[in-house]
C-alpha cells in the first residue's frame, strides 16, 4: 500500500491531466444535444481504463440508451470483489455567459479545477482509475478484484437501467459496491453518504390558443398562459414553503435516533446554508422549523427547474398562446413516486384557473435510497478516508438523486453499498462554474488505495 500512496501522489499530475482531458468531451447526454459526444466520451473512458492496467474493457450497449464503459481485474483469488461505479455524461453548460471559465476547457483557478464535469463526475472516474493504476503500476497486482462500471446516461435519470441490469447483472456482481458520485459535508471533510432523495418531474404546458396575438389588439378578454401557470405554481407550496399538495408528507419515514445523532454531530446551522448556498441576506428560509441538514435530504422539496413562454431575446408584445415549466419533486423514505407524480398532477389540474388547457410530458421517477451505516465496510472506509484527510469522516443523507443506487443495490443481493464523493458545498454542479477541489481530489485517491488494502485485509 505504501508504494501505490507514494505513486498516486507523485503522479497526481499526471492524474489531473488525464481528467482535463475527459473534460474537455462534451458528454452532455441530454437530448437535444449531439449523442456523439457522449460516445466520444465512452471511449477515452476505455482508453483510460486500458492505460491504468484494467482488463476486458467493452463498452456496453443497450438500444437507446447511452454507452456504459466496463472493466475489471480479477487476480485475487479469495478476496472480496468490488464494483466500482461512476458516470461519464455530464449536465448541460447552462447559461454559458455566467461561467467564468469556458465550461469545456478545464481551468485551474486557486484551488480548484473548474468545467462541467470536472467534479460530477468525471472526477469520480479518475478516483477510481488512478487508485487501481497505483497499485498495479508499483505492485504489479491488487489487493482485491475490482469491476468498474462507468455509466453514460446518469444525468438523464438512468433511463435504461432496468433493461441494462437485466442484460448484465451476472457480470457485475460483486460484494461491495463503491459508487463515487456524490459530497463531502465540506471541503476537507471526508463523508460516507447514507441516504439519497428520489426525484419525480414533469414537464407542464398550459395552452389558450393555437397561437401568439398582438397584446395591443387582443389583449384582455382571454386568458394570459403565462399568468396561468404562475398562479398554478403559486398554489404548489404554503407562505412556509412547504408543499401544499395534500397528503404528501404522510408517509415521510421519521430519522431513527442514529439519523438523528449524525444530524446533531454535523452541527449544521442556517448561518452554514446561507454562506454555501449563497443566499441573499433578505431571502427567508422556507421549509418549517426542522434543520435545513433534514430539509435538504430528508424531507420532501419541489422546485421548478425551468420557465418559458416566448423569448428573452426576442421579446414582443404578445399574449402568448402556451406557457411551460418543468417541476421536479425530491422525494424521501417512504414515499411512492408514483402516487406523487400522479398527486403532482391531479393537484395542477385542480387549481388550473380559466379553463386553460393542461398537458403533461416527459415524465420522469428516480427512486430514494437509505442504508444503515452498520458493518465492516462502512468501518473499513471511514478509518481509510480519515487517514486519507487527516480529518474524522462524518456520516450523512444527501438531497441529491443516483438512480442507479437502488436497484443496483438490490441486484446485488443487499451488500454495502458505499457512497463516497469528491464534491462539495462549493463545487456547483448541475450549475454553471462547476468545480473539483483539487486536493481533496487527491485525498480522495488516498483514500481509495487505503480502503483496497483495508476491505482486502479485512480491517
Amino acid at each position: 500500500m505504501e508504494k501505490a500512496l507514494e505513486h498516486a501522489k507523485e503522479n497526481f499530475p499526471k492524474f489531473m491531466d488525464k481528467l482535463k482531458e475527459l473534460v474537455k468531451i462534451p458528454s452532455v447526454s441530454f437530448d437535444g444535444f449531439p449523442p456523439e459526444k457522449v460516445e466520444d466520451s465512452a471511449n477515452a473512458v476505455a482508453q483510460l481504463l486500458k492505460e491504468e492496467g484494467l482488463e476486458n474493457i467493452e463498452i456496453l450497449k443497450i438500444p437507446g440508451a447511452h454507452p456504459y464503459v466496463y472493466g475489471d481485474w480479477l487476480h485475487a483469488p479469495g478476496k472480496p470483489t468490488l464494483l466500482l461505479y461512476a458516470h461519464h455524461d455530464v449536465q448541460p453548460p447552462g447559461r454559458v455567459e455566467l461561467w467564468k471559465t469556458p465550461p469545456f476547457e478545464p481551468t485551474t483557478v486557486g484551488d480548484r479545477l473548474f468545467g462541467r464535469g470536472a467534479a460530477d463526475d468525471k472526477a469520480g472516474i479518475i478516483v477510481h482509475t488512478s487508485a487501481i493504476a497505483s497499485y498495479l503500476k508499483t505492485e504489479g497486482k491488487l489487493p482485491l478484484n475490482v469491476k468498474i462500471i462507468i455509466e453514460g446516461e446518469e444525468e438523464t435519470g438512468s433511463a435504461h437501467l432496468e433493461q441494462f441490469l437485466e442484460a448484465y447483472q451476472s457480470k457485475l456482481q460483486a460484494d461491495c459496491l463503491v459508487l463515487t458520485d456524490t459530497a463531502n459535508f465540506d471541503v476537507g471533510v471526508p463523508t460516507i453518504t447514507t441516504s439519497l432523495r428520489g426525484l419525480i418531474s414533469t414537464d407542464i404546458t398550459v395552452k389558450v390558443m393555437d397561437h401568439p396575438l398582438h397584446s395591443g389588439m387582443w389583449g384582455g378578454p382571454g386568458p394570459d398562459p403565462v399568468i396561468a401557470l404562475s398562479k398554478i405554481l403559486s398554489k404548489l407550496v404554503d407562505d412556509e414553503g412547504r408543499i401544499a399538495i395534500p397528503g404528501i408528507y404522510d408517509s415521510v419515514r421519521p430519522l431513527t435516533e442514529a439519523e438523528q445523532k449524525h444530524v446533531e454531530e454535523l452541527g449544521y446551522t442556517e448561518v452554514d446554508f446561507r454562506k454555501q448556498s449563497g443566499l441573499l441576506d433578505s431571502s427567508a428560509i422556507l421549509g418549517g422549523p426542522e434543520n435545513p441538514q433534514v430539509k435538504m435530504t430528508r424531507l420532501p422539496s419541489l422546485s421548478v427547474n425551468a420557465i418559458q413562454a416566448s423569448s428573452k431575446k426576442d421579446v414582443s408584445n404578445i399574449v402568448n398562446e402556451s406557457a411551460w415549466c418543468k417541476v421536479g419533486i425530491r422525494t424521501v423514505p417512504d414515499m411512492k413516486g408514483s402516487e406523487v407524480l400522479a398527486s403532482l398532477k391531479a393537484f395542477i389540474q385542480e387549481v388550473a384557473p380559466w379553463g386553460v388547457e393542461i398537458t403533461f410530458e416527459n415524465d420522469q421517477l428516480g427512486d430514494w435510497w437509505v442504508t444503515k451505516a452498520e458493518g465492516k465496510a462502512f468501518e473499513i472506509a471511514a478509518s481509510a478516508l480519515t487517514e486519507a484527510f487527516d480529518q474524522p469522516c462524518v456520516f450523512m443523507g444527501l438531497g441529491g438523486s443516483i438512480p442507479f443506487v437502488e436497484p443496483f443495490a438490490k441486484v446485488l443481493g443487499g451488500v454495502p453499498a458505499l457512497l463516497i464523493g469528491v464534491e462539495d458545498p462549493y463545487t456547483n454542479a448541475h450549475s454553471e462554474n462547476e468545480s473539483v477541489h483539487i486536493k481533496d481530489l487527491g485525498n480522495s485517491i488516498q483514500g481509495a488505495i487505503r480502503f483496497y488494502q483495508k476491505y482486502a485485509d479485512g480491517k
